[in-house]
């Protein structure tokens, strides 16, 4: 069961190969699209969950697995990224 104050999971992610494409793909970028999507839409209790520099290529990174055991934890209500390959 969900709890009342389950969280909402902002996921950006920025591979070694997106950093050559500049800003647009930034975490900075990506944290201010998510955040401003969640207020817009009133998503509760925004959370960041970020791995910066690592490839989407396996699961193995720090702030995802985090992510994936507060999901399972039943801690988070809605999961949110700027871009499915997130």
């Amino acid at each position: 069961m969900n709890q009342p104050d389950a969280i909402t999971a902002l996921y950006c992610r920025l591979s070694q190969e997106d950093a050559l494409d500049g800003d647009s793909n930034s975490i900075i970028n990506q944290k201010a699209i998510l955040s401003k999507y969640a207020s817009d839409n009133n998503y509760p209790s925004p959370k960041f969950y970020i791995d910066d520099g690592w490839s989407g290529t396996n699961f193995d990174r720090a702030s995802f697995k985090e992510m994936i055991q507060d999901i399972e934890h039943r801690k988070v209500k809605s999961l949110i990224v700027n871009h499915i390959s997130r």
